[in-house]
C-alpha cells in the first residue's frame, strides 16, 4: 500500500489553497496513467477548496496482465515519491489580494506499507454501515473497524459498499492515526530538531508551482 499524506502545515489559507491544488494535479496524473486514488481523509477548512491535509491511497486497477499490474504499481510509487518533500506555490493571494507574500508552501510525506505485517498488529471487526447510502448499505456488515491492539487506536470506515475496500481505507487511516501519535509523543527537543528541519526544507522545495493554473515551474 502507498499512502501519501500532503498538509500545509500552521500555514495560512493560501496553504491550504495550494494543498488542494495540488490534489487536483495528483488526480489528475492518476488518471492519465491509470491508478485508482483514493481519498482516504481530509481536514478541511471554511474556505471552500482548502485543504489543512489529505491523505491518499494509491492502488493499482485490477487487470489481466501481471507484468501491467507490476508497472502501474511502480508508476503509483513514482508519483507519490514524486510529491514528497517542502513545495512552493507562487501566486499573489487570492483571500487577501493586497498581502505583499507571493511564497506558499507545503509538504508531502509518503508512506509505503507493508500490509501483512501491519495486520499482524490489528483486529478488525466488521458492522452494518450506518447513513444515507439506501438498502444496500444499511442491510449489510460492510463497514469496518480496525484496531491496534497495542495502543487500542481504532478506526471505522463505512464510506465503500465493499467489505474489502472499507478494511483497505481503514488499514491507511490507522496507519496515519499512528504515525500522528508518534509524532505528538516527540519529545521538545526532538520536535525542535523536526521544526528545523522543516524550515530547511522550505528553503529548497522539490516543487515550485506559478500562478492561478498552478503551473510547474
Amino acid at each position: 500500500m502507498i499512502l501519501l499524506q500532503l498538509s500545509a502545515g500552521q500555514g495560512p489559507v493560501e496553504c491550504c489553497k495550494a494543498v488542494s491544488l495540488a490534489l487536483k494535479t495528483i488526480e489528475k496524473q492518476c488518471r492519465e496513467k491509470g491508478i485508482k486514488l483514493d481519498i482516504v481523509e481530509t481536514m478541511a477548512t471554511k474556505e471552500q477548496d482548502c485543504f489543512k491535509s489529505v491523505l491518499l491511497q494509491f492502488d493499482s486497477e485490477q487487470l489481466d496482465s501481471k507484468k501491467a499490474d507490476s508497472e502501474k504499481e511502480s508508476s503509483a510509487k513514482e508519483i507519490a515519491e514524486s510529491w514528497q518533500g517542502a513545495m512552493l506555490w507562487v501566486c499573489q493571494s487570492s483571500f487577501r489580494p493586497k498581502h505583499k507574500r507571493k511564497n506558499w508552501f507545503f509538504s508531502g510525506q509518503m508512506y509505503e506499507i507493508n500490509e501483512t505485517q501491519l495486520d499482524k498488529g490489528v483486529t478488525f471487526q466488521t458492522c452494518r454501515a450506518s447513513g444515507a447510502g439506501g438498502q444496500h448499505v444499511n442491510t449489510t456488515d460492510s463497514a469496518v473497524r480496525a484496531t491496534h491492539t497495542e495502543t487500542g487506536i481504532s478506526v471505522r470506515v463505512e464510506s465503500e459498499r465493499s467489505q474489502h475496500a472499507n478494511k483497505r481505507l481503514a488499514r491507511a487511516l490507522l496507519f496515519q492515526k499512528l504515525e500522528a501519535t508518534k509524532l505528538e509523543k516527540m519529545t521538545q527537543q526532538e520536535k525542535n530538531r523536526w521544526q528545523q528541519h522543516w524550515d530547511v526544507e522550505r528553503g529548497n522545495p522539490v516543487k515550485t508551482f506559478k500562478g492561478e493554473r498552478f503551473a510547474a515551474v
